[in-house]
């Protein structure tokens, strides 16, 4: 009897909170709901946003001045239509530095070219590689233009020109970021990375000569002091580094990029020393479960 009392007052106390209680889950359900319903909308507007890599309507009307245009698309089709960004940005007078200079620059270097060709003069090969370079610089530098001049009203750092620095010139971005602590760890990977191609390769170039001398079958004079296989063995080994050097100036390049959109998108990330967390009792509604049930509702703030 004294078992059957306890087990009636406790259902009894079970049903005198059931009706707040289960008013209180609906209305923390219906909190739920709209933000999981909030969620969707914004994951489904993002989805049809990040649809297409690149947006016609949204570039050329921005070059009309109809609309405004992100980052990544003025990116893209300046990188393409040469001078889009000086025209979106309404500095027209910077067009004719921009061609004039990429005009120039492929003018003299196909002009020097021929030169080279008929005299084989190396000068003229150095000229003509001096006006291709030149060329491509000012081409670098018309996109350069276009993220310094980029303004989308962001307050904090945005990713996107972050990462536009970071593809136009390593470490820009992180100095965009306020992290120039980083730009000497990721110019001595690349740094590093290069100078270690350079020298395999030089390397594998040797080794290929020694071998083909070493299995010609020519008769000379000067035979190398090493036998076939053993040139062969070092050719293959420094050829093997070299394209492991490769793979780690792209790593090296990829990874400060990463860095610098990553880091851009945390710098507002909100950080406090608020660590909570609430449990209360709750019971399921008919709605939301096969049959009502008692549980507890467990709330964590950090």
């Amino acid at each position: 009897m004294r078992f059957l009392g306890k087990v009636a007052f406790a259902a009894g106390l079970l049903l005198a909170f059931a009706r707040p209680l289960a008013a209180q889950y609906r209305d923390d359900q219906f909190k739920r709901d709209a933000f999981s319903q909030n969620y969707a909308d914004t994951t489904e507007k993002t989805a049809a946003d990040t649809s297409s890599i690149f947006n016609f309507k949204e570039f050329f009307g921005a070059l009309a001045h109809k609309n405004n245009a992100s980052l990544k698309t003025l990116g893209i089709g300046s990188a393409v239509l040469v001078g889009s960004g000086q025209i979106y940005h309404k500095q027209y007078w910077k067009l004719p530095i921009v061609y004039g200079g990429i005009g120039a620059g492929i003018y003299g270097g196909v002009h020097f070219g021929n030169l080279y060709k008929t005299s084989n003069d190396p000068q003229y090969k150095t000229y003509s590689t001096l006006c291709y370079v030149g060329a491509g610089l000012v081409y670098w530098g018309s996109l350069l233009d276009l993220a310094i001049c980029y303004d989308n009203g962001h307050k904090w750092p945005d990713p996107a020109k972050s990462t536009f620095y970071s593809l136009l010139l390593p470490g820009l971005g992180q100095i965009y970021n306020g992290e120039a602590w980083k730009v000497p760890i990721y110019l001595g990977l690349i740094a590093g990375s290069v100078h270690f191609y350079l020298d395999n390769n030089t390397q594998y170039i040797r080794w290929k000569r020694i071998h083909n001398e070493a299995t010609s079958t020519e008769e000379t004079a000067d035979r190398p002091p090493w036998s076939g296989e053993t040139a062969k063995y070092y050719r293959d080994v420094y050829r093997r580094y070299r394209d492991y050097s490769i793979l780690a100036i792209a790593v090296s390049y990829i990874l400060q990029v990463i860095d610098a959109n990553v880091f851009a998108y945390m710098q507002d990330f909100e950080v406090n020393d608020d660590l909570s967390m609430k449990i209360e009792p709750t019971i399921m509604p008919v709605q939301y479960s096969a049959a009502p049930a008692v549980g507890m509702s467990i709330g964590i703030r950090f």
